[in-house]
């Protein structure tokens, strides 16, 4: 480990840079023309919502390649843009229906360097047979051969490797870098923000500990750690540690506890020890927000063990249990870690899982957050491509296709849409996910507020200067109630909203409790004991139209706890729930006449999450 981090920085510089002097100059002029353009940006100290990728794979990811994942780190930031991009291994053209305001290529850090090899013509070691066999692979059960062979085998257990074909630090630095070129060259402060980044895979004996490693400037190092360096997260972090002693901002964000096989928020270390203070700071310190959705489901919930949450059964994954010895555990979920960590905060002093919301796809095609229901063509290339794949096939280790979704979206209040602004947002925590849809949601808690707003500037004025926005700590005034102020917009090009709910969360004599509070609900359906009667907004199972009669366009409420105890310790965050959709699944039906099976639902209700906010006792 130490020597990999040393050797990781010995040519720390811009961009990842490590030739010529002359080189550092013009990188030095370019940041210092970014800094510039920067400062010329409107700051809105009311913050914008911005909408983003978190989580997406390149050709420079081996499962992809493998999967005929041809993109370009280049094509995917273009992609993102809303630029049309051609898929030239299946013959397909594709485009957002609106580009994005950030993005981030987070290739597997793993395996970059063997997908530099593969993918460059005249590179070191591009005529090896093993590497010829996986550029050429035009079928999905070869594909699954060498999936298995040279990713599944190796990075899914305890002792991960390189292939014999791997030539050695000089590609992965190669591929590395020209992952850092495309960050560069798409950045454009102000309209599309790019953020250098990659993904640590983390995963022991299948348990998926994957987390994206996001930087705030361009002072990366020269070269990524990997889950064969770094073996669990503690490593991860004692690396993140190195690395920021040379200047480097960063943070990580976990993914997929859904499919942790409970590691992901066990309450022991990976030494087998009870958690400690250090790690519980050490995790604080680095990761502040956790993906809520992504393609292989989301990981707020689960039915079985949060039977009095009438909307826990949402793009659960059911099928991630039949592969790799996996099972639905409560401490798999992240409402269950973010009840945990009060305790942490109680017993240690600090809370280990303090943790925002974020969303992404984890697309291995290249599609920059391509979350639309009816313009989905899939996450991984071979195995879902086409509408037949997507009845019959599985992404293989993890689910049957139909159990996939398009995956989330990252939304993030602040100010400017520039990487300083965007990566401090995230750090913050005022942070919000969402199912696809660009549902915007506001959460502030604090004392003295109104009752009730008209006017949103006025409500959102008032919620900065008399408290805290979400992923903040609420202060703590004696003998006084606070109350919370809940926004809440439908995306222009979707649906109408159904209702907002807050859920909170307490520890109390050694108890983790959590309620669910109605606290509006379009229509006039929310009745006095709390309770809510069913919307009876339909889908056309015949069309896939919905309601556009029923919902409403926006909520924006002051809401006061009923059961608020002072001396308790709590987080509050949002759950906006829109009226019901289209899932994917009907629209391939009813384009390509296919038959999905009888269990998979043909209707979704999509939805929005804000971070928490925190209340901890005096």
């Amino acid at each position: 480990m130490k020597k990999i981090i040393i050797t990781s920085f010995t040519l720390l510089a811009l961009m990842a840079c490590n030739d010529s002097k002359k080189q550092s100059e013009n990188s030095t002029k370019e940041v210092s023309e970014t800094t510039l353009q920067t400062e010329e940006i409107p700051n809105n100290p009311l913050k914008e919502a911005y909408f983003g990728e978190t989580h997406m794979h390149t050709q420079y990811s081996l499962d992809a390649f493998i999967g005929g994942n041809r993109f370009s780190p280049d094509q995917s930031l273009r992609f993102a843009q809303g630029e049309a991009i051609k898929l030239e291994k299946f013959g397909k053209t594709w485009q957002l229906k609106r580009p994005l305001d950030f993005a981030a290529v987070t290739d597997h850090a793993e395996y970059i360097g063997e997908s530099y090899t593969i993918a460059t013509p005249g590179a070191k070691g591009y005529d090896n047979e093993a590497a010829k066999s996986i550029r050429e692979i035009d079928n999905l059960e070869d594909g699954l051969k060498l999936f298995i062979k040279y990713v599944v085998s190796v990075n899914r257990s305890a002792t991960p490797s390189h292939p014999e074909f791997y030539q050695g630090v000089n590609s992965t630095m190669s591929a590395w870098k020209i992952m850092n070129e495309a960050t560069e060259k798409n950045y454009k402060p102000g309209k599309f923000t790019t953020l250098h980044a990659f993904e640590w895979s983390g995963a022991p004996n299948g348990g998926n500990l994957h987390r994206n490693i996001i930087f705030r400037d361009t002072i990366v190092p020269d070269l990524p750690v990997s889950y064969i360096e770094a073996n669990r997260e503690t490593e991860l972090w004692k690396w993140l540690d190195e690395i920021t002693s040379y200047g480097a901002t960063v943070l990580a964000i976990p993914h997929n506890s859904n499919a942790s096989k409970g590691m992901m928020f066990d309450e022991n270390m990976p030494n087998g020890k009870p958690l400690t203070k250090e790690y519980a700071e050490a995790r604080n310190k680095y990761e502040r927000t956790i993906e809520m959705m992504q393609i292989k489901g989301a990981s707020e919930v689960y039915p079985a063990f949060w039977k009095n949450d009438e909307f826990a059964d949402f793009e659960n994954a059911e099928s991630l249990k039949n592969f790799s010895g996996r099972s639905f555990e409560e401490k798999n979920f992240v409402r269950y870690a973010l009840k945990k960590g009060l305790q942490y905060q109680d017993e240690l002093g600090v809370n280990p899982y303090k943790l925002g919301f974020n969303g992404g796809t984890d697309s291995h095609n290249g599609f920059m957050a391509n979350v639309e229901e009816d313009n989905w063509t899939g996450g991984h290339g071979l195995a879902d491509m086409t509408a037949e794949d997507r009845v019959n096939n599985t992404v293989d280790g993890w689910a049957q296709v139909y159990d996939t979704n398009p995956g989330g979206i990252t939304g993030v209040w602040a100010p400017r849409n520039t990487r300083a602004d965007i990566y401090d947002g995230l750090y913050n925590r005022e942070t919000f996910a969402t199912s696809g849809p660009r549902i915007k949601v506001r959460l502030f808690a604090g004392y003295d507020y109104n009752d009730k707003y008209e006017n949103y500037n006025d409500f959102v004025k008032d919620g900065y200067a008399k408290g805290v926005p979400m992923g903040g700590d609420l202060e703590v005034k004696k003998g006084e109630f606070p109350s919370f102020l809940v926004w809440a917009l439908k995306d222009p090009m979707n649906a109408n909203l159904d209702r907002i709910q807050v859920i909170k969360g307490w520890y109390e004599n050694g108890e983790l409790k959590e309620k669910i509070y109605n606290v509006a609900a379009s229509d006039n359906r929310l009745q006095s004991d709390g309770s809510v009667i069913p919307t009876d907004a339909k889908v056309n199972l015949e069309t896939a139209a919905y309601d556009k009669s029923k919902g409403s366009n926006q909520f924006m409420l002051t809401w006061t706890d009923p059961d608020f105890e002072a001396e308790q310790i709590s987080f509050y965050y949002v759950r906006v729930l829109q009226i019901p959709t289209a899932r994917w699944n009907l629209f391939d039906e009813i384009r390509d006449n296919v038959k999905f099976p009888d269990q998979v639902a043909k209707t979704v209700q999509e939805r929005s999450w804000s971070s928490p906010i925190w209340y901890t006792p005096k």
